[in-house]
């Protein structure tokens, strides 16, 4: 329990400082290096690269979205089968970035198993 909460705290400060000032994708290599560095179990790091990744994205948005850029948003979110609910919209992107994370910390762990 230790390691999940040391490594998601790291994946989600690091990752939230990193994006911005570096692109999107900044959380891949950022994600397997801390699992590979930190991580414990596969399942472990999976979990914190996905809520830590997905955490730094959610909050940012809910921010943006109450603040402003919910037009925008709605906007977007008519284009894609969301019915033009932003909130949804919010929702899918973090889940989507939370999942690239958590891949890149499982691919990590996995790294340091063979190590």
């Amino acid at each position: 329990m230790k390691s999940f909460l040391s490594l998601f705290l790291l994946v989600f400060v690091l990752s939230s400082l990193a994006q911005f000032f570096l692109p999107w994708w900044v959380v891949l290599p950022l994600c397997l290096g801390l699992a590979t560095w930190r991580g414990g179990s596969a399942g472990a790091a999976f979990g914190a690269g996905l809520l830590g990744v997905a955490c730094s994205w959610w909050l940012p948005a809910a921010w943006l979205n109450l603040n402003g850029a919910g037009l925008l948003a709605g906007r977007v979110a008519t284009l894609l089968p969301l019915g033009g609910n932003s909130w949804l919209l919010v929702l899918l992107s973090g889940l989507l970035a939370g999942l690239v994370g958590g891949l890149a910390a499982l691919a990590g762990a996995w790294l340091k198993v063979r190590w």
